[in-house]
């Protein structure tokens, strides 16, 4: 399928140079004199590379077509993350280098939901927040909890990450996977 490069949004997926590259950012821009660009980041499913890229608005570009099914994260070995269809029981394996630094937040028996094309995976949508209790973490200094001040603290996947002072073991905080910043402690 066909579209004009100004119809791109976040999240698309696109072929160019013989590959299928999923849009990181996708920004329209206008320079006042000529036409209108769309200037986007374009991640290589395949390699993990990000380029930056400026289509002009008119240009045709070939949306990839891509399937979307949720899945459940089975494990993590030395390279790779391993998803099964729960309808079929058929599994599949996704490179960590494709999915990147948001694979340490995945929870072993949560659900994804996985890219296919032609039931080939390309790469795992992380959630927009992940919940997970923190195993380990220093206790904060009394009296010093307003001014903002973080200290690191290992959750439960093993990955650390920077929270507020106030925040103990035990506590379960929302962290956004992609960032991996702290977003919230939740209340259980």
């Amino acid at each position: 399928m066909h579209t004009n490069a100004g119809n791109l949004k976040k999240g698309d997926f696109i072929h160019y140079q013989n590959a299928i590259w999923q849009l990181q950012k996708a920004e329209f821009y206008s320079p006042g004199k000529g036409s209108a660009l769309m200037k986007t980041r374009i991640k290589n499913l395949l390699s993990a590379k990000n380029i930056d890229y400026t289509f002009k608005t008119n240009e045709t570009v070939e949306v990839a077509q891509i399937d979307s099914i949720e899945m459940q994260f089975l494990y993590k070995d030395g390279q790779n993350l391993h998803f099964m269809n729960e309808r079929s029981y058929q599994q599949y394996q996704i490179p960590l280098s494709v999915v990147g630094d948001a694979a340490d937040f995945f929870q072993e028996g949560k659900k994804y939901f996985v890219y296919l094309q032609k039931d080939n995976p390309l790469t795992v949508r992380p959630p927009l927040s992940v919940k997970l209790k923190v195993v380990a973490t220093e206790a904060g200094i009394k009296g010093d909890r307003v001014t903002g001040a973080k200290k690191p603290a290992k959750l439960e996947t093993g990955v650390e990450v920077q929270v507020p002072l106030f925040v103990k073991v035990g506590d379960t905080v929302s962290v956004n996977p992609e960032t991996g910043e702290y977003v919230e402690r939740v209340k259980t």
